[in-house]
């Protein structure tokens, strides 16, 4: 299997991704952690911003004198409010559930931030069976307080494609920036409760650097991109697909420039005559 796949594991623990600890990966990071009722999870980041994410859980988050409330059912529940932990700040998570911590390797101390579910813009991006809804948590022209980290969610409905066209971001031009990428999955089971599973696929896009993946990913699951043409991305039928992309480099402006696979660009000339998924 590929480094560059990471899979759910049991545990309280279930999925680390830390940008200070591999050879491989520079700037951004994933902490997924289960807890208990009762149980606490003391954050401590150095050299890293953050976002709290609440992916199926109940919990207060304490930091910097303050306490704040996160809660819902699923990440198919609707969009949630997070916490913004600044780099070199500690924050006690505790609660029960399902939570997601989104780093980005940073410098500068931003203020601790509350990012309400009701300032998130939500649009739907594609259409037909292209179509899906993006959450832009922490992306330009959403939340800005922070140093590097970009952040949105993407849910896609079963049966359709998303990361569609493929792109890249893996060099910095007056079009495009250098960012790593973290794809988080999480799919919906079956009605009897088996289950459900997608599609990833990363491609290289340059010969120089070598990469060909396409793998199978189930709830719990993360894809590293460290650079080429990621996309598409399929969410078998019957079964809707959740994904949390963590992304950063290291550009100063904070910007999302990507480049289109030009095999694939076209597709996007079919959007304005076909009708948004209703799913969606």
């Amino acid at each position: 299997m590929s480094s560059y796949v990471v899979r759910d594991q049991p545990g309280p623990a279930r999925l680390s991704v830390d940008p200070t600890t591999r050879d491989d990966w520079s700037y951004t990071g994933l902490q997924v952690f289960d807890l208990g009722g009762g149980d606490t999870r003391t954050l401590r980041l150095s050299g890293q911003e953050a976002l709290v994410v609440p992916l199926a859980a109940d919990v207060d988050v304490a930091l910097a004198g303050e306490t704040y409330h996160l809660a819902r059912a699923s990440v198919f529940a609707g969009v949630a409010d997070l916490v913004y932990v600044p780099v070199g700040e500690e924050a006690v998570v505790s609660g029960t559930g399902r939570v997601a911590l989104a780093t980005a390797v940073a410098t500068t101390s931003y203020p601790p931030a509350f990012l309400p579910a009701a300032d998130c813009p939500v649009a739907p991006r594609g259409a037909g069976n292209m179509s899906r809804l993006v959450r832009s948590y922490a992306m330009p022209g959403s939340f800005s307080g922070c140093e590097k980290l970009l952040v949105c969610e993407v849910l896609t409905p079963g049966g359709n494609w998303s990361s569609y066209p493929a792109h890249k971001h893996d060099e910095h031009t007056e079009t495009e920036r250098e960012l790593e990428e973290i794809y988080y999955y999480e799919i919906a089971p079956a009605p009897s409760g088996t289950p459900g599973f997608g599609y990833h696929q990363t491609t290289s896009a340059d010969p120089a650097r070598p990469i060909d993946l396409l793998v199978e990913v189930r709830t719990g699951d993360a894809v590293l991109v460290p650079y080429g043409w990621h996309g598409p991305v399929a969410a078998a039928p019957g079964h809707d697909m959740y994904y949390l992309n963590v992304m950063a480099g290291p550009a100063a402006d904070r910007q999302w420039l990507i480049s289109d696979h030009p095999d694939q660009t076209w597709v996007r000339g079919l959007w304005p005559e076909l009708p948004v998924d209703p799913r969606v």
